[in-house]
């Protein structure tokens, strides 16, 4: 076989010579993603150094320069500036604490009431009818920012994915991140 550029790299494997007994799984190769995973964008070590965090910066700026949507008393709640989907919204302690089980027992139910607030919000404010919810913990779990807690909380509607940024290597995001950002601080409900 030949790559792009003509030159010889060998055949592909049939999956019938696969070592492993066959399964039931369907798998999406994506060998481009190696060249980030390479090069540690997948992640860094816990930083000891909150002034290099992002999340320790953002509550010092504006909230239209950090996109912050609401301000808590011991967290925040933000739109992610690399969005999976239109919404996108990050729950974050203001303290820099790496994990979940590092967080204090208010810190954990200031989160959860937040993640609660925000699918409210987020449903209202752009009729979400589902959402994908969670946390990386540490950079091998996929975490971008590992030094920093921080819940995500992904509005979801039908037909909303689809395989644009496999063939393409691009996102498709309908909304600008500075109007949802005012949208869904408008519809926050006041404390």
């Amino acid at each position: 076989m030949r790559d792009y550029d003509g030159e010889e790299y060998g055949d592909v494997e049939s999956p019938d010579s696969f070592a492993a007994v066959p399964d039931a799984f369907q798998r999406l190769w994506t060998p481009y993603r190696i060249a980030y995973i390479e090069s540690n964008h997948a992640g860094s070590a816990p930083s000891q150094h909150p002034e290099a965090c992002a999340f320790c910066v953002a509550p010092t700026l504006s909230d239209e320069q950090a996109l912050i949507v609401h301000r808590g008393e011991l967290a925040y709640v933000l739109l992610n500036l690399f969005p999976y989907n239109s919404g996108h919204m990050l729950v974050c302690p203001y303290r820099h604490v790496a994990t979940y089980d590092l967080a204090t027992d208010a810190e954990v139910a200031e989160i959860a009431r937040l993640t609660q607030v925000a699918m409210r919000v987020a449903t209202a404010a752009s009729s979400a009818h589902g959402f994908n919810i969670g946390m990386n913990q540490g950079a091998v779990a996929g975490a971008g920012i590992a030094a920093h807690l921080h819940q995500h909380i992904v509005p979801r509607w039908p037909a909303d994915a689809n395989f644009l940024p496999i063939i393409g290597g691009t996102k498709a995001i309908p909304r600008l991140l500075g109007d949802v950002r005012q949208q869904f601080a408008d519809a926050w409900p006041a404390d």
